[in-house]
């Protein structure tokens, strides 16, 4: 069996998903941002409590670079957790890292999609047990499933965490800087394997690649799935919560 058609189709799940991510990343911070400005009138302040909203996952997210740069033998410098505007662009937080190779720089620009995800697997491992309502749902055991989920939402602090799990993915998305150096290493991996290919090594770079992309895909398509499901109700809310202040201010947000 050849298995680059698995291959393609776990791609096309993760393009899916990454797209969605994307327009739901989009969405969030436009729209937090406009009912923060809705609330106050003020577009510094709406722009601050926007920040506080997402500063535990803006946090992780600069401290997963800082982190990983450090590991790595490349030097850090100022860091920042606090918002500013650069030009019509808001910038929840920064850390200055000294220029290095490519793979190194792709390493680092991946750190907090990396160190995110654990930090969301984690907690729903130990939170909220993920795996065993996942394996409820999986065996077809819909109404153990509902009740394992049913249970996690009247554990204690559970809002805490749904909050910090929000904040977290919704900041681990790298940006354009973080990703600046991706297209070299691909560039790089796609040479690599054309020359075990020409050296006749095919089945080197086909179960190789098919066995990496099929467990770290999966992971992602999981971790993007159950991000957009923890998005949707809250996301619900700041809609409907736009729509009400517009109603009452008599305003409407471009």
């Amino acid at each position: 069996m050849n298995p680059i058609g698995p291959v393609l189709t776990l791609l096309l799940q993760l393009l899916t998903v990454l797209g969605l991510l994307l327009v739901a990343d989009r969405w969030l911070h436009r729209h937090l941002q406009g009912v923060m400005f809705l609330l106050t009138g003020d577009e510094e302040l709406a722009l601050w409590l926007y920040a506080i909203v997402l500063f535990p996952g803006v946090a992780l997210h600069e401290l997963s670079h800082a982190l990983v740069a450090r590991l790595l033998g490349v030097k850090i410098g100022r860091m920042k957790l606090l918002p500013s505007r650069a030009s019509k662009r808001v910038q929840l937080g920064f850390v200055a890292i000294q220029e290095t190779d490519f793979l190194r720089a792709s390493i680092i620009g991946a750190a907090p999609m990396v160190l995110g995800s654990a930090a969301v697997i984690l907690i729903g491992h130990f939170v909220f047990g993920t795996p065993e309502i996942i394996a409820a749902f999986s065996s077809g055991d819909w109404a153990p499933g509902f009740r394992a989920f049913v249970e996690v939402l009247r554990a204690p602090d559970v809002w805490l965490w749904v909050y910090l799990v929000f904040a977290i993915v919704n900041t681990m998305l790298p940006s354009r800087s973080d990703a600046h150096a991706w297209p070299a290493l691909a560039m790089v991996g796609a040479v690599v394997a054309g020359l075990l290919i020409y050296a006749g090594l095919e089945a080197v770079v086909y179960e190789g690649a098919g066995s990496f992309l099929t467990v770290a895909v999966q992971w992602v398509v999981l971790l993007g799935a159950s991000t957009l499901l923890v998005d949707l109700p809250v996301f619900a809310g700041i809609f409907l919560m736009q729509k009400l202040l517009e109603t009452l201010k008599g305003v409407r947000l471009a």
